[in-house]
Order: structure tokens, then sequence, then C-alpha cells
């Protein structure tokens, strides 16, 4: 339809100025026809003032009829043009958008763990011999003090014979040392009358002063003896305490041969077999693992850490188990970050009567953790990284775009957190192109808001 419009306008100014030219040309024709009526010898004379008026309303005519005629039309031929660019523009630049929305008030936290037996411990030889028995193996469930293997260890005899003989003769020492304490103490008894006997007599002139001194002398000796021969006996007693001491430690290490469950648990490694040849303190025997409660170790990064406290309800999930979730708790924290990787270590505890979990599977602990203020989240395709940093190419109610900065917060896969520079419900397009530039006009096809709240 535009298009006949504009042939027609042509055909109206070509008509136009053919009319023109032709009254020109009668013009023309009329000033050579009376030019030549007038007689030789007269002047020619200028036109009159009829005619130039006459021309003059033509000339007119002629301009105003070419502006209406010529560059009204043109200006409207240019501006529908100019539209239908623009209308082709937008054609172009056909984009996809979407809604920043607001994220959910309760913030799901996904750190990886390894589940652990929450009591395991290594089995080493007590007692160097070799192994007489062994009544358990690998998977093998076991109570506390059952018995799992015995060692046999004659050396081990011998040396338990042998500091029982010392121990013995030990005593026999200490029973000697008492009874010559007691002889001692007599003989210091005896000394001690026979003394104060002649005091008394030297005092009355009846013995000399020398007899007197000898038998003071002798008191004075058997005193001293009977203090040395308490020496000896408290001497003979700390050796029969140290021989019952190093008996006592033998029969301890001999009762090792006997080798018995710590604690109810699994038997998870075994390293010897009968007649194996086992050293006390070196040797690992058996591994034994407590199942019927297990725990995760996760280091939780910084900025969760505050909320990571004794007692916060967890869930558990292993891939080979995609069905079945755990709940945990946490019970213990380290209450202080790792200066490496600025991370809090967190032991989380799940019961496991049903034995369901066992040592060394992957799994993922999830936190819930609520939000007072939640943040705006777009699409992670709608971002624009540039030098200028993060931005989004939003779209303005007259479908015009606007590149604004923007500032991140957590990245949650297919969405991100947006802290600042979008508000709720904002249009943002979703993977802009170059063509996507300030101010282009857009034609744009709304997408479906990806989940929100959750973050890896």
């Amino acid at each position: 339809m535009t298009e006949n419009r504009m042939e027609q306008d042509d055909q109206n100014e070509n008509q136009l100025r053919a009319e023109i030219a032709s009254l020109r040309s009668k013009v023309a024709e009329q000033e050579k026809r009376l030019s030549r009526d007038k007689p030789a010898h007269q002047k020619v004379s200028r036109p009159s003032g009829v005619v130039i008026f006459i021309l003059v309303v033509l000339a007119v005519g002629a301009s105003v009829a070419a502006f209406f005629l010529g560059y009204l039309p043109n200006k409207e031929r240019q501006a529908q043009l100019v539209e239908r660019a623009k209308d082709d523009n937008a054609q172009d630049l056909l984009v996809n958008v979407t809604q920043a929305g607001r994220a959910s008030g309760t913030f799901q936290l996904v750190l990886p763990g390894n589940i652990q037996a929450v009591t395991e411990a290594p089995i080493l030889a007590r007692a160097t011999g070799y192994l007489k028995r062994r009544l358990v193996d690998i998977g093998d469930h076991v109570k506390e003090g059952q018995l799992m293997a015995e060692v046999d260890a004659p050396e081990l005899t011998q040396q338990v014979q042998q500091a029982v003989a010392s121990l013995e003769q030990a005593r026999a020492v200490q029973e000697q040392a008492n009874a010559s304490l007691e002889q001692g103490k007599a003989n210091e008894q005896l000394a001690r009358t026979t003394a104060e006997r002649y005091a008394a007599l030297v005092q009355r002139g009846a013995v000399s002063k020398q007899e007197n001194d000898n038998f003071q002398a002798q008191h004075a000796a058997q005193k001293a003896n009977v203090l040395a021969l308490g020496k000896a006996v408290n001497a003979a007693r700390s050796s029969v305490n140290a021989v019952l001491a190093n008996v006592a430690r033998l029969k301890e290490v001999e009762s090792h041969q006997r080798v018995t469950a710590p604690f109810s648990g699994v038997i998870t490694v075994r390293n010897v077999d009968t007649g194996a040849l086992v050293n006390e303190g070196s040797t690992l025997l058996f591994r034994i693992a407590q199942t019927s409660r297990v725990r995760t170790y996760i280091n939780v990064p910084q900025a969760e850490a505050a909320g990571m406290k004794v007692g916060v309800k967890a869930t558990i999930k292993v891939p080979d188990l995609p069905s079945k979730d755990f709940v945990g708790t946490i019970t213990h924290t380290a209450d202080a970050l790792d200066p490496s990787s600025r991370t809090l270590l967190a032991e989380v505890q799940v019961d496991n009567a049903d034995n369901l979990l066992m040592p060394g599977m992957y799994a993922q602990v999830l936190f819930k953790t609520p939000r007072r203020e939640p943040p705006v989240v777009v699409r992670a395709e709608a971002l624009l990284i540039r030098a200028q940093g993060p931005q989004v190419a939003q779209v303005r109610p007259d479908n015009t775009i606007h590149i604004k900065l923007v500032k991140l917060g957590r990245d949650a896969g297919e969405s991100v957190e947006v802290l600042e520079g979008l508000d709720e419900g904002d249009v943002v397009v979703v993977n802009a192109g170059d063509r996507v530039l300030e101010g282009a006009k857009v034609k744009t096809v709304l997408l479906k808001t990806p989940g929100r709240g959750q973050a890896k």
C-alpha cells in the first residue's frame, strides 16, 4: 500500500511540472507574437504589469505545488523508511528475557564429606610370639571382651617363672633382714641395761670409770647397729616390691596372649594368620570399627561458619541410596577456621542401627539455614562478564536496553544472587549477544525463572 501511494505522488509531481512548463512556453509565444505585431521603428517595450503579475502568480503557485507535492511526500517517505528500518532492526534483536526474583527464605547448603566409624581402633600385638589361634575374620561382628586370637609366647612364660622365683628370693632376704633387726634390737636392749647399771655403780665407786665407759660405748654401737639393720629391712622391702611389680607386668603381658575386643564392633582389617610371628607393640593384628553410629567430617565455608553450632540438624545423602535420607546432628566443631582454607571443621554424627552406612562412603551433607533478608536472584546466563565487572542487560519499559553493573553473591549454578544493582521484577536479557548495546530496541520473549535459594 505504501509503495502504490509513493508511485501516485510521483505521477502527480511529474504532471504538475509538465503543466508549469506548458504555461511558460505559452507566455513565451505570446511575447514573441506581440513583438512581431509592432512596427519596426517602434521601440520594444517591457512586458506589462499584468503579464508580470501573472508570471509571479504562476511561479508562486508552482513553488507551493512543488512543496506540497514534492517535499512533504518525500519527507513522509523518509519517515516511513526510518520506521521500517526500526521495525527491521527490532526484528533482528529478538531476545530472551527473564525476571529477577527474590530468593527463598531458607538457604540450602550442600557440603561433601566422607563417612567414618564413630570409634575405630587398631589391635596390636602386646606379646611377642607365634599366633596360636585366630578366631575372627574381616566382616565379623564382635562383642566387647570377646576372644579374637591367642599368641603362644613360651619365652614370656619362662620370664614370668623367673620373676616369681626372684620374688621368692627377695622375700627371703627381707625376712632375714627382719630377723637380724630383731636380734639387733635385743642386743641393743641388753647393752642399754648394762650401761645403765654401770653408770649407777660408778657413782657409788663400786667400779672403775674405765669399765663404765666400755659398756657405754657398747650400748652406742648396738644402737647404731639397730638403725643399720632397719635400713637393710627397708631395702629388702623395696627389692620385694620391685620384683613384685615386674612379676605383675609380665603376667599382664602374659594375659595379652589372649587378644580380646576392646568394644563391640566389626572387624575391618585382618593382617595375620595362624602361625605368623608377631612382635610386641609393632604387629597389627586387626582393626575394629564401631558402626552402630557413624560420623562425617565437613569443612564449612567462612560465610556459613557462624550458623554451625552443636545441635544443628543435617541431612545425609549417599549416592548409592538415593531414596534414603539420614538425619544427623552436629556434635563437635573446631571453633576456629583453618587459615589455609578459611573453613570450619565440623563433625556430624548419624545413627546407623540398620548398618546401611559403611565407613569410607562418600556423602553429601545438607543444611537448611533461614535468611532474614533474601537477596534477588537471576539466571546465570543473564550475566555479562566484562572488564568493568559483572553486568546485566536490563530491558526498560520502552523495550530499550540499559547496561547495569551488579554486585554478586552466592553462585547456585543455574542462578546467581545479586546483592546490588537489580530489584525484584526487573527484566534482564538472557545470553545477550554483541548486538545488545546500550539503548538498542528489542523484542522480548519471557523465559521461566529457575529454582532459587540453593547453593553448592
